[in-house]
């Protein structure tokens, strides 16, 4: 095990401390080092959070901090930072601000020039994605909006991204929203996953036009991911008559390099399909 004693100060600051999605064993030795140290702890449940620093034995003073109190915290946060202490703040899982408690304090760390320190970890983002086989270009939506037309909305805005796209949802709510999902991404692939790194986690592959048959269990937390675009990936790779004109123009007073990225950056086509048909036209020219 790291031996914390040979790192055994830290700086007065904010930290913002990711915890397990739900496996204990995820969390990580800084983690627990920096959660001894603290000060005070900001918690999204006090509650959630005395079962995980009891586990590890640390006894730090925890206050609670979510949605309707965070304001309120500020100015006692503020006012310890003043006084050179070191405060933690933790969400019930994974890593604070990211769809979780902790923006407003952040934020108001920053205006006021505290410092304010990454103590990374879990990550139900990070997890899904990794395990997807989608790009890992994504597009992140937090917990989708309550309201239908919400939904269509951002789906309408983010369906011609060629990324991933990724969300939070509860299993009682995808049933509801399958048809949305279709509407706008019915050429994809997807993935649904649930109670990640629990006991029962689950992992469900199925292409996003057979949704219609999902089965899942209605219990846990869900994270979704939906892949690229395949079809604008695919289209992606051809250029167009009038891009290649543009292309052989521009070999005449640029290089290859800059022909390159001025027409993948234009048109969002690859770079070694310009560069290779770059080549191709320099010879010829």
């Amino acid at each position: 095990m790291y031996n914390f004693e040979l790192n055994d100060s830290l700086k007065p600051g904010l930290y913002c401390v990711s915890t397990p999605i739900g496996n204990l064993g995820d969390i990580t030795f800084r983690a627990i080092y920096v959660l001894n140290k603290s000060d005070v702890i900001l918690s999204e449940d006090t509650r959630v959070s005395r079962k995980l620093l009891s586990k590890f034995n640390i006894n730090t003073k925890l206050l609670s901090n979510h949605k309707f109190n965070e304001k309120k915290n500020v100015k006692y946060v503020l006012n310890l930072l003043k006084e050179n202490k070191i405060i933690s703040i933790i969400s019930d899982a994974g890593t604070p601000a990211i769809s979780d408690p902790g923006g407003i304090i952040i934020n108001e760390c920053i205006k006021n020039k505290f410092d304010i320190f990454p103590v990374p970890g879990s990550s139900a983002l990070a997890a899904a994605v990794s395990v997807s086989g989608f790009s890992n270009n994504f597009f992140f939506c937090g917990f989708l909006p309550d309201k239908k037309l919400q939904i269509d909305k951002l789906f309408q805005k983010i369906s011609n991204l060629n990324y991933s796209i990724v969300f939070f949802i509860s299993p009682k709510k995808i049933k509801k929203i399958t048809a949305q999902i279709q509407k706008y991404f019915n050429d994809r692939d997807i993935l649904i996953t649930r109670e990640m790194t629990k006991l029962h986690e689950e992992y469900i592959r199925e292409k996003v036009k057979n949704l219609d048959n999902l089965k899942i269990s209605q219990k846990g937390e869900m994270t979704v991911v939906i892949s690229e675009n395949l079809n604008i990936q695919n289209r992606l790779q051809v250029i167009e008559e009038s891009v290649k004109k543009k292309i052989v123009n521009l070999l005449k007073k640029m290089s290859i390099k800059d022909v390159t990225f001025k027409i993948s950056k234009e048109n969002n086509i690859s770079k070694k399909i310009i560069y290779d048909y770059c080549l191709k036209k320099k010879n010829e020219i």
